[in-house]
């Protein structure tokens, strides 16, 4: 008997499992959900940026038709504890945040009071009758003005608006500079952005008969948000369940503690009836994290030939008028510990102040900290190749860590360790793909005909798939890096993955079943997902980080192994043979050289329960959980490459073509893994040239409070960007996944901004910001006809 040939599930491009439901509009969102004697809840924000609340008169709005209650902050004190961050750097100083505010507001959008009422029309209604009375104060909403002496405090533990001051680095940048034939300095601004989703927040707290309460929400860490919201507001964790439904889009947004998530169960159990709120879109640009606002300031050093000797980085780090959840970590560790990239700079000296303004919180926002890393060391590298002349990736294949360096700790820096990459490999790869010589060929001729192409070049790697526990709890994480996947067969052989990772469009449905279905061999219709539920998933940590795979898959992974180990030893008491003897392929278990007839892995699932025939000491059942903690984090990494044309009178860019080349590890599914690439792509495309969140500097007044004002990018605005990977194994994981997610958006932004740059040279434009609209880029070129520095 020969051995059936193993069904390889892992690589292939299997179309999204999860799909047909969402195409036929049969998904089902928090907002579709009712329950009977369902209740609406309303909130009262602030108009004002900051401000002493003298008064708040609830007296009409507690007689409006409908109204059960009406509450304002002072009415909450005591019963519902603070909101306080989950990651916090050591010696941050954390400003208190109520819940509603009390005595003072410090962003406009910020809870006042609230209302809940029979229908969503009273509520709001009534909302609209409550009187606050206010002493408006002096506000400030930009970074660098907050850490000015006389700036408006927002804090009074938090002097200087200051909350956190970090620092990293590695040689001696001084001398670095001091051998340098240039020094070349520069400003960037890392624009801050709205998590646009497609679905905005929504909650539905419902009591249940026995006096347990059943939170839906949209929620990419529905374990750890169980865990926040019962330590916060008091109900015991065994009494509180937390469902994720199907979720509009994340981007890290919807896995912070907002003060809703709190209010809404807290005055269901008071009412004794389910409580639902839903986010408008205005209202979600004002009370929705935001993300990135950085401000950083570059210096480096560097040879002649393009050799960066030393690299100088100043960070301001604007995380809005409170610590978010993990606020305190974006603009220090995810940011500068990665502000080198993918190059070889043994010298570098950086420091990172996380500052206070008077504008909505900033956290987690597609990539977190290495995009704005991605753009330190891109935005330097750049800068070499233009003030020396030079081919941008002469200068980028000069400086890049080699290959034989892995696994690469830079600067030779305490925190970060690149596990594996062949960045050289990449750019081969897409410098074929974008024809890159042709490129410039052409680029030139057109300048010569007064047309404005521009070539733009990315390059990057990070950290990510956030492991293992105990570095987290190092640097200041109050919660664990593993995951947790537990793999149940019943008795027909049929296969349930109980899974702690929590899909928010990913394809988790698809992409882990297939882990599973490599290693358990079993058809891929025979596995079911389930995620999201706190009652039915044994425990997890959620999907943030670009970590479902690495980590979540990894679990799926080492407990299908066990399922099969279990099994293998079942199978050959069945067939009265040594286990060594025994194999496994194609749900087949079969003895090799023998004319033994296989069993199929469905009967020694069926044995497995009836328990006639196991091994002395073994208990009946095949079903294995896996709580998994790697033993490090992978270092995805890519090239991206972009060519536009550039209208010079109006200020347009028309992205004519886009390629990414990425290295993501081993593979699981290209047609899910161009999708990811796609979708970070598409953000960081929005991020260079659409998106950017505008305050009155005066007034601290929300200037983009909606889509009318918020730029996103349409499908016209998309160009067909062309994916392709090189798959280098990520050592630290048993399935040598690295995170992808992120990449998109960490590669995007620089590549755009380069493209332009690049368009825009023949008139001596060195600098723009993001987002390089059409009016922006128009007052450039007015300015460089004019002959005005930019």
């Amino acid at each position: 008997m020969t051995e059936a040939s193993a069904i390889k599930y892992m690589g292939q491009p299997l179309r999204r499992r999860e799909d047909f439901k969402f195409i036929t509009g049969k998904g089902r969102y928090t907002d579709d959900m009712k329950a009977p004697g369902m209740l609406h809840m309303a909130i009262v924000r602030s108009p004002h940026a900051h401000a002493i609340i003298k008064s708040v008169d609830l007296t009409a709005a507690r007689a409006a038709p409908g109204v059960r209650v009406a509450l304002s902050g002072a009415d909450l004190a005591g019963k519902i504890g603070a909101i306080e961050p989950n990651w916090v750097i050591p010696g941050t100083k954390i400003p208190d945040r109520p819940v509603v505010a009390i005595d003072r507001v410090r962003f406009v959008g910020e809870c006042v009071a609230l209302v809940v009422a029979e229908t969503q029309a009273l509520a709001h209604d009534a909302a609209g009758l409550i009187e606050v009375d206010y002493d408006v104060l002096p506000a400030v909403t930009d970074e660098a003005e907050a850490i000015r002496d006389g700036a408006p405090q927002l804090h009074e533990n938090v002097p200087n608006n200051i909350t956190t001051f970090y620092k990293m680095g590695g040689g001696d940048y001084k001398k670095a500079a001091g051998e340098a034939d240039h020094i070349v300095k520069l400003q960037v601004i890392n624009n801050r952005l709205i998590p646009t989703c497609m679905e905005t927040r929504s909650i539905l707290a419902v009591p249940e008969p026995d006096g347990t309460l059943t939170l839906n929400i949209q929620s990419q860490v529905p374990h750890m948000h169980r865990r926040w919201i019962a330590e916060t507001a008091g109900i015991p964790e065994h009494q509180l369940r937390v469902v994720a439904p199907d979720i509009g889009g994340g981007f890290g947004a919807k896995m912070h503690l907002y003060p809703e998530e709190l209010l809404c169960p807290y005055l269901a159990r008071r009412l004794g009836a389910p409580v639902k709120w839903w986010e408008s879109r205005s209202e979600s640009h004002q009370s929705t994290s935001h993300g990135r606002a950085h401000t950083e300031t570059i210096e480096v050093a560097f040879r002649n030939d393009g050799k960066i000797l030393g690299l100088k980085v100043e960070t301001l780090g604007n995380v809005g008028a409170y610590l978010s959840n993990m606020a305190s970590g974006g603009p220090t560790v995810n940011t500068i510990n990665f502000g080198t990239g993918t190059y070889k700079i043994d010298n570098y000296q950086a420091v990172s102040r996380v500052v206070v303004t008077n504008t909505v919180p900033v956290d987690a926002y597609r990539g977190y900290g290495r995009p704005e890393a991605g753009y330190i060391a891109e935005r330097a590298i750049d800068a070499v190749a233009r003030h020396l002349k030079l081919d941008q990736v002469d200068v980028r294949r000069l400086n890049f860590i080699p290959r034989a360096d892995f696994p690469h700790r830079p600067y030779n820096g305490p925190a970060v360790i690149y596990d594996s990459g062949n960045y050289e490999g990449l750019l081969a790869k897409a410098l074929d793909a974008f024809k890159y010589d042709e490129r410039v060929a052409e680029r030139d001729r057109l300048r010569d005909q007064g047309r404005y192409r521009g070539i733009g070049v990315a390059a990057y790697t990070h950290m990510c798939g956030m492991a293992p526990s105990r570095r987290l709890s190092l640097l200041g994480f109050n919660r664990g890096g593993w995951e947790s996947a537990r793999v149940s067969i019943d008795s027909s052989g049929r296969a349930t993955i109980f899974s702690g990772s929590m899909s928010q469009g990913h394809g988790h449905n698809t992409s882990l079943a297939q882990i599973a279905a490599d290693v358990l061999q079993i058809p891929i219709e025979n596995i079911d997902i389930v995620q999201g539920d706190t009652r039915q998933v044994q425990a997890g940590h959620g999907t943030f980080n670009s970590r479902s795979m690495a980590v979540g898959g990894s679990s799926v992974h080492v407990s299908s192994q066990r399922i099969v180990a279990k099994a293998k030893k079942i199978a050959a008491g069945m067939l009265e043979i040594d286990e060594k003897d025994v194999s496994y392929s194609a749900g087949q278990f079969s003895v090799p050289g023998t004319d033994i007839t296989p069993i199929t892995f469905a009967k020694v699932a069926r044995m497995a329960y009836v328990g006639h025939k196991l091994p002395d000491g073994m208990e009946p059942g095949l079903d294995e959980t896996q709580f998994y903690d790697p033993v490090g984090m992978g270092s995805p990494s890519g090239i991206h490459m972009a060519y536009i044309d550039l209208d010079p009178e109006t200020g347009i860019v028309d992205i004519l073509d886009y390629v990414a080349v990425d290295d993501v590890g081993t593979i699981i599914n290209p047609l899910l893994a161009a999708g990811q690439i796609h979708g970070g792509v598409v953000q960081g495309i929005a991020q260079a040239l659409f998106e950017e969140v505008n305050y009155d500097p005066d007034t601290g007044q929300l200037m983009t409070g909606s889509l009318l004002d918020y730029a996103v990018p349409r499908a016209e605005h998309v160009p067909n960007i062309r994916t392709s990977f090189q798959e280098t194994p990520s050592p630290t994981n048993p399935i040598g996944v690295k995170g992808i997610g992120e990449s998109g958006s960490i590669a995007a932004p620089p590549c755009m901004v380069h493209a332009v740059l690049d368009a825009l040279s023949p008139l001596d434009i060195s600098h723009l910001d993001m987002p390089m609209t059409p009016p922006r880029i128009w007052s450039a070129i007015q300015k460089a006809r004019a002959g005005v520095s930019s």
